[in-house]
């Protein structure tokens, strides 16, 4: 983890919570991320191991929808979900046992 920086490279921060959700780190809608100036970039998360086999499941209104998600309809590794309220893809990593908001463009 660093301290928060400005760079070319892609940073992420943990939403407030919740237990393993990441944001960019420079989401420019109201987002309640942790506070503690921590990013991690996508060396640190492992982003180049994400599965590129999961399945497009139903978008959830909020982030922290995605955590409850393990009790009744259980993530694969690499399954992505479209948050509403972020206007953004989530990918499941299960290795992190992490949702990370996709490296790609989000949904408009």
């Amino acid at each position: 983890m660093h301290e928060s920086q400005h760079s070319d490279n892609r940073y992420y921060k943990k939403m407030a919570g919740t237990a393993a959700v990441f944001v960019f780190a420079d989401l420019n809608k109201a987002s309640p991320v942790e506070r503690d100036g921590l990013v991690w970039d996508r060396e640190e998360l492992q982003l180049d191991q994400l599965s590129k086999n999961g399945q497009i499941k139903e978008s959830m209104a909020s982030v922290l929808a995605l955590e409850g998600l393990e009790e009744y309809d259980p993530p694969e590794d690499g399954d992505c979900r479209y948050v509403e309220a972020i206007g953004a893809e989530f990918i499941y990593f299960k290795q992190k046992q992490a949702w990370i908001q996709r490296p790609q463009e989000s949904k408009q």
